[in-house]
Protein backbone atom coordinates (compact mmCIF):
# COMPACT_ATOMS: atom_id res chain seq x y z
CA UNK A 1 0.00 0.00 0.00
CA UNK A 2 1.15 3.73 0.10
CA UNK A 3 0.49 5.05 3.75
CA UNK A 4 3.34 7.63 2.98
CA UNK A 5 2.72 8.40 -0.70
CA UNK A 6 0.82 11.12 -1.98
CA UNK A 7 -3.00 10.77 -1.30
CA UNK A 8 -5.49 9.36 -4.05
CA UNK A 9 -8.95 10.24 -5.27
CA UNK A 10 -11.80 9.03 -7.06
CA UNK A 11 -14.56 11.57 -7.04
CA UNK A 12 -18.10 10.38 -8.54
CA UNK A 13 -21.50 10.28 -7.09
CA UNK A 14 -21.94 7.27 -8.96
CA UNK A 15 -19.61 4.30 -9.26
CA UNK A 16 -20.56 2.90 -12.89
CA UNK A 17 -18.76 0.20 -14.88
CA UNK A 18 -15.77 2.57 -15.67
CA UNK A 19 -15.37 4.45 -12.20
CA UNK A 20 -15.11 0.18 -10.97
CA UNK A 21 -12.70 -0.86 -13.40
CA UNK A 22 -10.74 2.43 -12.43
CA UNK A 23 -10.80 1.42 -8.34
CA UNK A 24 -10.08 -2.26 -9.45
CA UNK A 25 -7.05 -0.98 -11.34
CA UNK A 26 -5.89 1.50 -8.18
CA UNK A 27 -6.19 -2.21 -5.99
CA UNK A 28 -4.31 -4.51 -7.95
CA UNK A 29 -1.76 -2.03 -7.66
CA UNK A 30 -2.02 -2.02 -4.15
CA UNK A 31 -2.18 1.39 -4.11
CA UNK A 32 -4.69 3.24 -1.27
CA UNK A 33 -7.51 5.92 -2.35
CA UNK A 34 -10.56 7.65 -1.27
CA UNK A 35 -13.70 7.66 -3.16
CA UNK A 36 -14.59 11.18 -2.71
CA UNK A 37 -18.75 11.76 -3.52
CA UNK A 38 -19.40 15.23 -4.73
CA UNK A 39 -22.68 15.16 -2.80
CA UNK A 40 -21.13 14.96 0.48
CA UNK A 41 -17.92 17.29 -0.65
CA UNK A 42 -16.93 20.50 0.95
CA UNK A 43 -14.04 22.70 0.91
CA UNK A 44 -13.63 25.42 2.48
CA UNK A 45 -11.36 28.50 1.03
CA UNK A 46 -8.55 29.09 2.59
CA UNK A 47 -8.55 26.41 5.06
CA UNK A 48 -5.72 23.17 4.97
CA UNK A 49 -6.99 20.17 2.92
CA UNK A 50 -6.28 17.12 4.21
CA UNK A 51 -8.11 14.98 1.53
CA UNK A 52 -6.17 13.64 -1.53
CA UNK A 53 -3.84 15.43 -3.55
CA UNK A 54 -4.48 13.56 -6.62
CA UNK A 55 -8.05 13.23 -8.13
CA UNK A 56 -9.36 11.27 -10.93
CA UNK A 57 -12.54 13.03 -11.23
CA UNK A 58 -15.31 11.15 -12.63
CA UNK A 59 -18.42 12.96 -11.62
CA UNK A 60 -21.01 12.35 -14.06
CA UNK A 61 -22.98 15.83 -13.64
CA UNK A 62 -21.01 18.56 -15.33
CA UNK A 63 -21.89 21.29 -12.69
CA UNK A 64 -20.30 19.24 -9.88
CA UNK A 65 -17.28 18.10 -11.47
CA UNK A 66 -16.62 22.15 -12.66
CA UNK A 67 -16.89 23.36 -9.83
CA UNK A 68 -15.77 19.81 -7.35
CA UNK A 69 -12.86 20.35 -9.14
CA UNK A 70 -12.42 23.55 -9.62
CA UNK A 71 -12.76 23.46 -5.10
CA UNK A 72 -9.88 20.60 -4.96
CA UNK A 73 -7.66 23.02 -6.65
CA UNK A 74 -7.68 25.72 -5.52
CA UNK A 75 -7.42 23.53 -1.92
CA UNK A 76 -3.88 22.49 -3.79
CA UNK A 77 -5.31 19.07 -5.23
CA UNK A 78 -3.91 18.20 -8.73
CA UNK A 79 -7.24 16.93 -10.56
CA UNK A 80 -7.37 14.84 -14.22
CA UNK A 81 -8.55 16.55 -15.73
CA UNK A 82 -8.47 19.84 -14.49
CA UNK A 83 -11.26 22.70 -13.68
CA UNK A 84 -10.34 24.48 -17.11
CA UNK A 85 -10.34 21.20 -19.07
CA UNK A 86 -13.80 20.70 -18.20
CA UNK A 87 -14.99 23.98 -18.03
CA UNK A 88 -13.95 24.15 -22.06
CA UNK A 89 -15.16 20.59 -22.81
CA UNK A 90 -18.30 20.22 -20.65
CA UNK A 91 -19.83 23.16 -22.61
CA UNK A 92 -20.22 22.52 -26.79
CA UNK A 93 -19.66 26.27 -27.45
CA UNK A 94 -16.43 26.57 -25.54
CA UNK A 95 -15.21 23.32 -27.16
CA UNK A 96 -16.55 24.41 -30.47
CA UNK A 97 -13.90 28.00 -30.57
CA UNK A 98 -11.09 26.34 -28.47
CA UNK A 99 -11.35 23.54 -31.76
CA UNK A 100 -11.72 26.17 -34.31
CA UNK A 101 -8.94 28.49 -32.60
CA UNK A 102 -6.58 25.34 -32.75
CA UNK A 103 -7.35 25.25 -36.50
CA UNK A 104 -9.08 21.83 -35.96
CA UNK A 105 -11.75 20.66 -38.75
CA UNK A 106 -14.99 21.08 -36.42
CA UNK A 107 -18.66 20.85 -38.48
CA UNK A 108 -19.71 24.54 -39.15
CA UNK A 109 -21.60 26.21 -35.68
CA UNK A 110 -23.65 28.69 -34.91
CA UNK A 111 -24.02 30.24 -31.28
CA UNK A 112 -27.39 32.00 -30.79
CA UNK A 113 -28.94 34.00 -27.93
CA UNK A 114 -32.80 34.37 -28.83
CA UNK A 115 -34.88 31.20 -30.86
CA UNK A 116 -35.47 34.30 -33.24
CA UNK A 117 -31.71 34.68 -33.92
CA UNK A 118 -31.35 31.14 -34.31
CA UNK A 119 -34.18 30.73 -37.20
CA UNK A 120 -32.06 33.19 -39.21
CA UNK A 121 -29.03 31.74 -38.38
CA UNK A 122 -30.52 28.56 -39.54
CA UNK A 123 -31.46 29.89 -42.90
CA UNK A 124 -27.95 30.21 -43.51
CA UNK A 125 -26.67 27.19 -42.25
CA UNK A 126 -29.11 25.30 -44.32
CA UNK A 127 -31.61 22.81 -43.36
CA UNK A 128 -31.18 19.61 -41.92
CA UNK A 129 -29.45 21.07 -38.90
CA UNK A 130 -28.79 20.37 -35.32
CA UNK A 131 -29.89 21.75 -32.18
CA UNK A 132 -28.13 20.58 -29.35
CA UNK A 133 -28.13 22.24 -25.33
CA UNK A 134 -24.76 23.75 -24.79
CA UNK A 135 -24.21 21.07 -21.41
CA UNK A 136 -25.64 17.66 -21.62
CA UNK A 137 -24.61 14.09 -22.92
CA UNK A 138 -25.89 10.87 -23.94
CA UNK A 139 -27.17 12.54 -27.04
CA UNK A 140 -29.98 13.71 -24.69
CA UNK A 141 -31.94 17.19 -26.12
CA UNK A 142 -30.20 16.69 -28.99
CA UNK A 143 -32.31 17.29 -32.22
CA UNK A 144 -32.47 16.83 -36.03
CA UNK A 145 -34.32 19.98 -37.40
CA UNK A 146 -35.55 18.84 -41.20
CA UNK A 147 -37.24 22.30 -42.14
CA UNK A 148 -38.01 26.02 -40.57
CA UNK A 149 -41.48 24.52 -39.20
CA UNK A 150 -39.63 22.12 -37.06
CA UNK A 151 -37.07 24.26 -36.19
CA UNK A 152 -39.51 26.90 -34.94
CA UNK A 153 -41.56 24.03 -32.70
CA UNK A 154 -38.28 23.21 -31.39
CA UNK A 155 -37.28 26.62 -30.56
CA UNK A 156 -40.72 27.02 -28.85
CA UNK A 157 -40.14 24.00 -26.42
CA UNK A 158 -36.34 25.32 -25.93
CA UNK A 159 -37.96 29.11 -25.27
CA UNK A 160 -39.77 26.90 -22.27
CA UNK A 161 -37.59 25.57 -20.37
CA UNK A 162 -36.74 27.05 -16.89
CA UNK A 163 -32.83 27.84 -17.07
CA UNK A 164 -31.97 31.19 -18.95
CA UNK A 165 -28.93 29.03 -20.32
CA UNK A 166 -31.33 26.79 -21.95
CA UNK A 167 -32.49 29.55 -23.98
CA UNK A 168 -28.94 30.37 -25.55
CA UNK A 169 -29.30 28.15 -29.07
CA UNK A 170 -26.15 26.30 -30.40
CA UNK A 171 -26.51 25.33 -33.58
CA UNK A 172 -25.11 23.04 -36.14
CA UNK A 173 -24.87 21.71 -39.67
CA UNK A 174 -25.44 18.43 -39.66
CA UNK A 175 -22.95 16.69 -41.38
CA UNK A 176 -21.00 13.19 -41.68
CA UNK A 177 -21.87 9.63 -42.19
CA UNK A 178 -26.02 8.63 -40.85
CA UNK A 179 -24.88 5.55 -39.53
CA UNK A 180 -21.86 5.56 -37.97
CA UNK A 181 -18.89 7.61 -35.87
CA UNK A 182 -15.33 6.97 -34.26
CA UNK A 183 -14.91 7.18 -30.64
CA UNK A 184 -11.28 8.09 -30.00
CA UNK A 185 -9.75 7.58 -26.11
CA UNK A 186 -6.50 9.47 -25.58
CA UNK A 187 -4.94 9.15 -22.14
CA UNK A 188 -1.94 11.82 -21.50
CA UNK A 189 -1.41 12.83 -24.83
CA UNK A 190 -1.37 9.53 -25.96
CA UNK A 191 -4.12 7.39 -28.05
CA UNK A 192 -5.20 4.60 -26.56
CA UNK A 193 -7.67 2.94 -29.19
CA UNK A 194 -10.53 4.05 -31.19
CA UNK A 195 -13.64 2.12 -32.25
CA UNK A 196 -16.50 2.98 -34.64
CA UNK A 197 -19.89 3.25 -33.31
CA UNK A 198 -23.01 2.37 -35.14
CA UNK A 199 -26.66 2.85 -33.78
CA UNK A 200 -30.19 2.71 -35.48
CA UNK A 201 -30.56 6.09 -35.48
CA UNK A 202 -28.46 9.50 -36.52
CA UNK A 203 -27.30 9.66 -33.22
CA UNK A 204 -24.81 7.31 -31.90
CA UNK A 205 -24.32 7.20 -28.65
CA UNK A 206 -24.16 3.60 -27.12
CA UNK A 207 -26.09 5.19 -23.89
CA UNK A 208 -29.12 5.22 -26.33
CA UNK A 209 -28.12 1.39 -27.44
CA UNK A 210 -25.68 1.92 -30.25
CA UNK A 211 -22.68 -0.83 -30.98
CA UNK A 212 -19.11 -0.52 -30.77
CA UNK A 213 -16.69 -1.91 -32.96
CA UNK A 214 -12.56 -1.86 -33.46
CA UNK A 215 -11.46 1.03 -35.22
CA UNK A 216 -8.30 0.80 -37.09
CA UNK A 217 -5.95 3.35 -35.98
CA UNK A 218 -4.63 6.38 -38.74
CA UNK A 219 -1.98 8.83 -38.32
CA UNK A 220 -5.13 11.02 -39.50
CA UNK A 221 -7.29 9.77 -36.44
CA UNK A 222 -4.43 9.40 -34.64
CA UNK A 223 -3.08 13.38 -35.32
CA UNK A 224 -7.06 14.60 -34.73
CA UNK A 225 -7.67 12.98 -31.67
CA UNK A 226 -4.65 14.43 -29.95
CA UNK A 227 -4.61 17.95 -30.92
CA UNK A 228 -8.04 18.03 -30.04
CA UNK A 229 -7.06 16.67 -26.03
CA UNK A 230 -4.89 18.97 -26.29
CA UNK A 231 -7.28 21.74 -27.38
CA UNK A 232 -9.33 21.81 -24.61
CA UNK A 233 -6.44 20.78 -22.00
CA UNK A 234 -7.76 17.33 -21.66
CA UNK A 235 -5.54 14.55 -19.99
CA UNK A 236 -8.22 11.70 -20.62
CA UNK A 237 -10.34 12.38 -22.96
CA UNK A 238 -13.10 11.07 -25.68
CA UNK A 239 -12.61 12.58 -28.72
CA UNK A 240 -15.44 12.09 -31.55
CA UNK A 241 -14.93 12.16 -34.76
CA UNK A 242 -17.39 11.75 -37.69
CA UNK A 243 -16.26 10.98 -41.69
CA UNK A 244 -17.70 14.05 -43.90
CA UNK A 245 -17.15 14.25 -47.58
CA UNK A 246 -15.36 11.78 -49.34
CA UNK A 247 -14.19 10.22 -45.93
CA UNK A 248 -12.62 13.38 -44.61
CA UNK A 249 -12.70 13.26 -41.03
CA UNK A 250 -14.24 16.14 -38.72
CA UNK A 251 -13.88 16.54 -34.95
CA UNK A 252 -17.56 16.71 -33.17
CA UNK A 253 -16.95 16.71 -29.62
CA UNK A 254 -14.10 16.04 -26.54
CA UNK A 255 -15.80 14.48 -23.61
CA UNK A 256 -13.66 15.13 -20.33
CA UNK A 257 -15.10 12.45 -18.07
CA UNK A 258 -15.51 9.88 -20.97
CA UNK A 259 -17.62 6.31 -20.21
CA UNK A 260 -15.35 3.86 -22.10
CA UNK A 261 -17.81 0.40 -21.09
CA UNK A 262 -18.26 0.16 -25.08
CA UNK A 263 -15.00 1.12 -26.45
CA UNK A 264 -13.37 -2.12 -23.73
CA UNK A 265 -16.18 -4.62 -24.96
CA UNK A 266 -14.49 -3.79 -28.71
CA UNK A 267 -11.39 -3.67 -27.22
CA UNK A 268 -10.95 -6.42 -24.36
CA UNK A 269 -7.39 -6.50 -25.09
CA UNK A 270 -6.99 -2.88 -23.60
CA UNK A 271 -7.12 -1.89 -20.61
CA UNK A 272 -8.59 2.10 -20.09
CA UNK A 273 -8.40 2.09 -16.77
CA UNK A 274 -5.07 0.52 -16.67
CA UNK A 275 -4.16 3.60 -18.53
CA UNK A 276 -5.99 6.59 -16.27
CA UNK A 277 -3.95 4.86 -13.46
CA UNK A 278 -0.80 5.09 -14.68
CA UNK A 279 -1.64 8.68 -15.46
CA UNK A 280 -2.67 9.59 -12.34
CA UNK A 281 0.57 7.98 -10.83
CA UNK A 282 2.94 9.01 -12.80
CA UNK A 283 1.38 13.02 -12.08
CA UNK A 284 1.60 12.16 -8.42
CA UNK A 285 5.19 10.67 -8.77
CA UNK A 286 6.50 13.92 -10.41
Amino acid sequence: MNPVGPRLGVLASRVRVEEKAIMAALDRRGVAFEHLDPRTLSVTGGAAWAGPEFVVNREVGHYRALYAASALEAAGATVLNSAAATHVSGDKWHTSAALLAAGLPTPATTLALTSEAALKALEEIGYPAVIKPLVGSWGRLVTKVADRDSAAAVLEHVEALPSPQSHVVYLQELVGRADRDIRVIVVGGEVVGATHRRGDEWRTNVARGAASEPCPLTDEITDLAVRAAAAVGADIAGVDLIEAEEGRLTVLEVNDRVEFKGFQSAHPGLDVADRIVDLLLSRAAA
